[in-house]
């Protein structure tokens, strides 16, 4: 049995399956009569307090602001490699994948637009279909097996890391609230603190850590959304191995992804997926949000990624990785329109609690559209990629 168990962790495609179940688990949940207890635990208070500064928020608050700033800082790390040794580290490489991230971008939050430009609320949602789950879309990848070409994963993970960096950036730029600029200041002391350390060679992890604390609770009262402390710091650890071959930032990115995988974004797909149906009609279900944010999802991703990485093919300013097609493309494409976990978390930013009834019809447009898009993405693939024997039997002769 526990061999059985150490397989099934150490499988690409684990930690896709470990959220989905999480998904059901909430659904059913929320949709039984243990619902009340579901809403009671999610909203247990859980407060910190030392002196003047006092962090009081529900359960929800802190798996949203604290377990996924510890996501958002392996995100960093993962995209500060690729830019400095990976996929994205020279022009020619990150040239595909940046102009397919922003047409991934910006076609989907144009179809939301397109439904919803009539409501003020709806409207701050028009970013959830613009996000990639680099979880799950991996995943459903890993579940092709070895049939999936390594320059495909390549493109997907560059594409997915991307499209994270921008919605980071739009994260910072229009989900803040009324800002502090007393724990702005702290915010960009710690910074700078993390700035110098780097600078003047300390390689150890825990005195990041330390000041990434600092630099966490000055952003989380600062009113910029506090997961941006973590990718502050993770831009800011040395990359470079010290003479015993130790490099903080490696070492840090390998410590968290197994706690990313199995923990953080579990629990914050059990916190945040849980959607009671049963007040919600055909009508709901059809109304401009959901339909805007599924769309959005399911067309608007495959439809700006291939848009605009046909146009940079065709003008010559990018060329598609040898030993891959359109169709290849395609399929990859569609799988970005699991926004899931970052469309969900862009949704718990978007509305509020006082605007709880939005809140679930967003939760139920992501849920649909990503679906859909895994579905029609892994049966596209699966119909196009070629079987392991027939690549054995080429490279054979036979």
């Amino acid at each position: 049995m526990k061999t059985k168990i150490q397989n099934f962790l150490d499988q690409e495609s684990s930690g896709g399956i470990i959220l989905m179940v999480m998904v059901v688990i909430a659904m059913v949940l929320a949709n039984s009569p243990l619902a009340p207890w579901y809403e009671a635990f999610l909203d247990t208070p859980a407060q910190v307090r030392a002196g003047a500064l006092n962090i009081d928020k529900p359960l929800l608050l802190w798996i949203n602001d604290g377990l996924m700033a510890l996501f958002f800082t392996l995100i960093g790390l993962e995209v500060k490699r690729e830019l400095l040794q990976g996929a994205l580290s020279t022009p020619s490489k990150a040239a595909l994948p940046t102009y397919a991230a922003l047409g991934g971008l910006i076609v989907p939050a144009l179809i939301f637009l397109a439904f919803n430009h009539a409501d003020p609320l709806a409207r701050t949602g028009w970013a959830i279909p613009a996000a990639t789950d680099i979880a799950f879309a991996l995943g459903i990848l890993a579940l092709l097996g070895s049939r999936v070409p390594v320059e495909l994963k390549v493109f997907l993970l560059a594409l997915a890391i991307i499209d994270d960096l921008l919605v980071i950036l739009i994260i910072a730029l229009f989900y803040s609230d009324a800002l502090s600029m007393v724990s702005l200041a702290v915010s960009a002391l710690a910074t700078g603190v993390l700035v110098l350390m780097n600078r003047l060679g300390v390689r150890r992890l825990s005195p990041f850590l330390l000041v990434g604390i600092v630099l966490w609770v000055a952003v989380l009262k600062s009113g910029v959304h506090a997961t941006l402390a973590g990718v502050v710091l993770a831009f800011v650890l040395p990359l470079k191995k010290d003479a015993k071959g130790y490099c903080a930032s490696e070492h840090l990115e390998h410590r968290l992804h197994p706690w990313s995988t199995f923990l953080i974004l579990p629990v914050f797909a059990f916190a945040n997926a849980g959607v009671n149906l049963s007040g919600l009609g055909m009508g709901d279900l059809t109304s401009p949000l959901p339909m805007g944010i599924a769309l959005g999802l399911l067309l608007g991703k495959p439809i700006g990624i291939m848009l605009f990485s046909g146009a940079a093919v065709l003008l010559r300013i990018a060329k598609l990785p040898e030993g891959l097609n359109w169709v290849h493309l395609l399929g990859v494409s569609l799988l970005c329109g699991v926004g899931f976990t970052m469309a969900m978390f862009v949704g718990s930013l978007s509305f509020d609690a006082e605007a709880s009834d939005y809140a679930d019809l967003a939760r139920l447009g992501i849920l649909i559209g990503s679906a859909l898009a895994a579905l029609l993405g892994c049966l596209l693939l699966k119909a196009t990629l070629p079987e392991p024997d027939a690549d054995a039997s080429a490279s054979s002769g036979v």
